[in-house]
This record gives C-alpha cells, sequence and structure tokens, in this order.
C-alpha cells in the first residue's frame, strides 16, 4: 500500500515539476527577458544575463524534483567547472541531462535542436541565451569554435541525442572538431542514471519503482597535443571521436560498479 501511493505521489510530482518547468519558460519569455533587455544595452551584457536567469531558473527546477522526491543527486568535482573558454563533453542519457549541467554553471552555452527555437516554453531561453542551432553543421561548428576563443563556457553531447540503455556509445564528430578547431580546456563530465528513465524510448510518465539518482562526475581535463599533431585533421578528428567513446565508456562501466 504504501509503495502504491509512493508510486503515485512521484507520478503527480514528475507531471507537476514539468508543468512548473514550462510555466516557467514562459515566465522568463514574457517577463524576465523583456526586462533583462530593457536595462541591458549590450548584446554580450544581454546573453550574460540571459544565461544566469536560466541557471537561477534551472537550479530551482532541480531542487524542486529533489524535494518532491522525484529524483536524488550527487556531484563529484564540480570545482573543475565554471571556467573561461571551457569545453564541456558530457553523455546524455536523461532528458535532464543539459539542465541538471547548467544548474551548476551561472554563464554557460549549449548546442540545442532547431526545432525548439519554434517551442513555446524553450523559444525565450534559446534565443536570449544566445544558444546555439544544430541546423547547420558548418555554422554551428563555427560559433562553437569562435565562442570558445571568445572564452565562453560551451556544453556539448558528443552522441547529439540521449543514449540508447544497453547499447554502445555512436558519438557524432562534431564535438571532437570543436575541440581540436578550438584547442581550448576540455572538460568531461559522465552521468549515470539509476534506475533508468527519461530516456529517449521512455515517456515522462513511465516512471520507475522508485526514485532516481542522478550522479555526475567532473573527469580532469584532456591532453590534446597527440591528437592535435596527427595529419590531415580528418584523422584527427575520427582519433579524438574514438577516445571520447572508449573514455566514456570506461567510465560509465566504473559509474555504474559502484552504485550497484
Amino acid at each position: 500500500m504504501i509503495e502504491s501511493v509512493n508510486y503515485y505521489w512521484r507520478l503527480f510530482a514528475t507531471g507537476f515539476s514539468f508543468f512548473a518547468f514550462g510555466v516557467g519558460g514562459l515566465f522568463l519569455r514574457g517577463l524576465i527577458f523583456p526586462a533583462l533587455n530593457y536595462f541591458s544595452s549590450k548584446g554580450h551584457q544581454k546573453r550574460q544575463r540571459a544565461q544566469l536567469s536560466v541557471h537561477y531558473s534551472f537550479y530551482i527546477f532541480i531542487g524542486l524534483m529533489h524535494r518532491l522526491g522525484v529524483m536524488t543527486y550527487e556531484i563529484n568535482g564540480l570545482e573543475k567547472l565554471n571556467r573561461p573558454g571551457q569545453l564541456i563533453l558530457a553523455n546524455h542519457p536523461t532528458l535532464i541531462d543539459i539542465v541538471f549541467i547548467i544548474s551548476r554553471i551561472p554563464y554557460a552555452n549549449c548546442i540545442v535542436k532547431e526545432s525548439l527555437w519554434r517551442n513555446p516554453y524553450i523559444k525565450g531561453a534559446v534565443t536570449n541565451a544566445g544558444y546555439i542551432s544544430n541546423g547547420d553543421s558548418e555554422k554551428m561548428i563555427n560559433e562553437c569554435v569562435a565562442y570558445l576563443k571568445a572564452g565562453g563556457t560551451l556544453i556539448i553531447f558528443p552522441e547529439s541525442t540521449r543514449t540508447v540503455p544497453g547499447q554502445d556509445y555512436k558519438f557524432q564528430r562534431g564535438a571532437a572538431h570543436i575541440a581540436l578547431r578550438a584547442n581550448t580546456v576540455i572538460t568531461p563530465v559522465t552521468l549515470y542514471c539509476s534506475p533508468s528513465t527519461l530516456t529517449k524510448q521512455e515517456k515522462w510518465y513511465q516512471i520507475p519503482n522508485h526514485r532516481f539518482h542522478l550522479a555526475m562526475r567532473v573527469g580532469n581535463d584532456m591532453v590534446l597535443d597527440s591528437f592535435l599533431e596527427i595529419e590531415p585533421k580528418t584523422i584527427a578528428v575520427r582519433r579524438f571521436n574514438r577516445y571520447l567513446q572508449d573514455y566514456f565508456s570506461q567510465q560509465r562501466d566504473e559509474v555504474e560498479w559502484k552504485m550497484n
């Protein structure tokens, strides 16, 4: 009986959390961003203030899910983040990965689906915070490299989409290409969710039998010297991409062993 009550409470709490997320997105778009833009004269200043607003709203959202008993979480190595010109590469097991990471980084950019520019709940955030569209791959890469070289912090999921549970990683080469062209600080972040939930194959209401735990481990910076020496660059990108896949596979295995 208690387990049944707990399940239906978490189902309600999950739905309420995503409802609050949508309302928050409309609130930012309709009130917060217009006010920030009114009092900000410079484009860079507008973008930073918008990113900070998104950061705080995501922090509140994660806190809400935690308080309602939907999830628990842990973070190891947070002190390694929040550095200028930092490229954060992360795996992508759940729907809320980007929300979780941005909730810990005050000023961060990321790559988002082109379709989100038409989403009424997300549109305000992606446009005002200056997030980068994946609509044109060449333009996307150029914008990412320029943003990093200008000292911005950028988050990328090399998979480009959420991980399929039980399958090997299949990274796109865009992240490796950006990393080698920008030649900046590369910091890997490994995420692990147990039990698996909010994957690409699951609806929001297909919740696990108990609250899920999201673990984030920030690794040491990656050294690019050996890859930068490789010619032609297409081979360097291919080898670094393979290196990333192997790294995240090993990290996932280690985290799974410790958590299970």
